[in-house]
């Protein structure tokens, strides 16, 4: 798919970032994660996002991240842009980005390096090559230790031109607004915040059109509403959405360090579609915390509860 066209398409709707299945061992369970990306293609969506953080990136090896690509893009392709997750040290990226593209993905999601801070010129020479070594859309996750600033970034564009997506995970309004003043259209812009449904709105305003919904995973249909409620301007129906279920829901993903992935896993096995453990250093909900987040689906979405009854 053209870079360029991958990116709009990704920026018309919302966005699914699947967990990745693990069996009791452990290891990838395709087929459970094949019929989980299956299901979630019968709604309605613009990009599915494979082996992204919410599909525990971290925790795979580069030969994993491209067998889960290569299932989702068995799923995928055809019907909505397939993206891969993509990072760690420059070397490991740029074997990945290949990986990725032999295995079908339509673009990559270049996640911040291994641990290490750096400057400008460095996260730029990491950025350029990764896109130098595939003709796949290159879409930029803006966080941690990789915060690229406007200048670095209109030059990345300028020299590449398959960097074609920026996503958000700061939440530092002036940076986000000097990137757009300065690239405008020439970028598609994702909102990568955990919880994005939180900052949704604001960030609407400055031309970022979609965000990535983990909560998708688990309940579809609330979560397109959301996006559709967001989009029309219907600020009474998003608060009342945030008040009912997506800040309660933060408090009890901020319980536990790495529960922002776990919650997840919990709440696909609440309504029937278990992915199997997160695996360590994250740790599973434990029982009463998995009963909270019951309650909460139960106010929000009953219907998604009722299928796995």
């Amino acid at each position: 798919m053209d870079p360029v066209a991958m990116a709009q398409q990704l920026g018309g709707g919302l966005l699914s970032f699947p967990v990745t299945h693990f069996d009791a061992d452990g290891a990838f369970d395709e087929a459970p994660y094949r019929d989980h990306c299956a299901w979630m293609l019968e709604h309605e969506l613009t990009g599915l996002f494979a082996a992204g953080g919410t599909g525990e990136f971290f925790s795979l090896t580069p030969g994993e991240v491209v067998d889960v690509v290569r299932a989702a893009v068995a799923e995928g392709h055809g019907k909505v842009p397939v993206i891969s997750g993509c990072g760690y040290g420059t070397a490991i990226a740029v074997d990945i980005a290949r990986g990725a593209e032999r295995a079908g993905a339509d673009g990559l999601l270049l996640l911040p390096p291994y641990l290490v801070g750096s400057k400008q010129e460095g996260l730029a020479a990491h950025i350029e090559a990764v896109c130098r070594a595939t003709g796949l859309g290159v879409i930029v996750y803006n966080r941690d230790n990789a915060i690229v600033d406007d200048e670095t970034l209109a030059g990345l564009c300028d020299r590449n031109p398959n960097l074609v997506g920026f996503k958000d995970g700061v939440g530092d309004i002036e940076l986000m607004t000097r990137i757009y003043a300065r690239m405008g259209d020439r970028l598609t812009y994702i909102g990568g915040l955990p919880t994005a449904e939180t900052y949704a709105t604001p960030y609407l305003t400055m031309g970022v059109t979609t965000y990535s919904s983990a909560i998708f995973n688990f309940m579809p249909e609330w979560a397109l509403a959301f996006y559709k409620a967001v989009r029309a301007g219907d600020q009474v129906e998003v608060m009342h959405q945030l008040r009912q279920f997506v800040l309660p829901y933060i408090a009890l993903r901020n319980r536990g360090r790495g529960y922002a992935v776990s919650i997840v896993k919990s709440g696909c096995r609440l309504i029937g579609r278990d992915a199997g453990p997160v695996r360590s250093p994250l740790t599973d909900l434990s029982a009463a915390e998995e009963q909270e987040l019951r309650a909460l689906i139960e106010r929000a979405a009953p219907k998604a509860l009722s299928a796995a009854a």
